[in-house]
């Protein structure tokens, strides 16, 4: 079968979007257990079940509600994500015997699933720098050693939104909490990224799309790229009030 490394690669060279990426990699790693932080509509969730017949458990963790301290452009009204609660799981219905809904933060909910117990977890939820800390450290002992977590939004750069919202930190931060517990780190193409629990607690970071050279910060946050970018925004506006003026 193969090398960790060599499955993972494969399963990259052969897909041909996130969905495709993450089937072909739950299906090599024969993933039974696992869970999804941040389900939102479903989407995600639908083809991951679809896809992957091995799937016994899958959890689904999901506030579902309105996040006054989440300053980013998915908090909706409290409305709104009932509707997508809904959606959900009329997205996934058809394996009803097999998720298991969690609806809250994931420090609400994360103690009713046992250490060690998931095969895979995907973090697809808060990438502020507050979001990410908080459902990898909560995660990890969740992942029996020799499985998974997975994530998007893996963005080469923090300012993935405008700068009004809060700073992307999924990269770098998954990084250095893989090299902080000793877990080997892919970067995958479509912005995500894959950590191993490994046995030996080493730390690699091998990055299999070429664009993740630079895991500091500083040229990130530099005040005059700051500045830019507000800049870009302003004009951006004015463009927009100019054509609906003139519309």
């Amino acid at each position: 079968m193969g090398t960790i490394e060599q499955i993972v690669k494969q399963c990259v060279e052969k897909s041909d979007s996130r969905f495709d990426l993450w089937i072909r990699l739950a299906k090599s790693t024969k993933v039974k257990n696992m869970a999804e932080v941040g389900v939102y509509r479903g989407n995600f969730a639908a083809k991951i079940l679809q896809g992957c017949d091995l799937i016994e458990k899958y959890y689904m963790i999901d506030p579902w509600r309105h996040l006054d301290d989440w300053n980013k452009p998915a908090n909706k009204n409290d409305r709104n994500f009932e509707k997508f609660f809904s959606e959900t799981k009329e997205k996934t219905s058809f394996a009803s015997d097999k998720r298991i809904v969690l609806r809250g933060k994931t420090t609400e909910v994360i103690e009713d699933i046992s250490d060690g117990e998931l095969d895979f977890a995907y973090i697809d939820g808060d990438h502020t720098l507050k979001g990410i800390t908080i459902d990898l450290i909560c995660l990890f002992s969740k992942i029996r050693v020799g499985g998974w977590i997975g994530g998007d939004d893996f963005s080469k750069t923090v300012w993935q939104h405008s700068p009004n919202f809060e700073p992307t930190l999924v990269f770098p931060f998954a990084v250095y909490f893989a090299e902080a517990v000793g877990a080997n780190i892919y970067a995958l193409p479509y912005s995500q990224f894959l950590i191993e629990k490994n046995s030996t607690k080493s730390f690699s970071f091998v990055d299999l799309t070429g664009d993740y050279n630079d895991v500091g910060l500083k040229s990130q946050f530099n005040p005059v790229k700051v500045l830019q970018l507000k800049a870009t925004e302003a004009f951006s506006l004015v463009t927009d009030f100019v054509k609906l003026t003139k519309s």
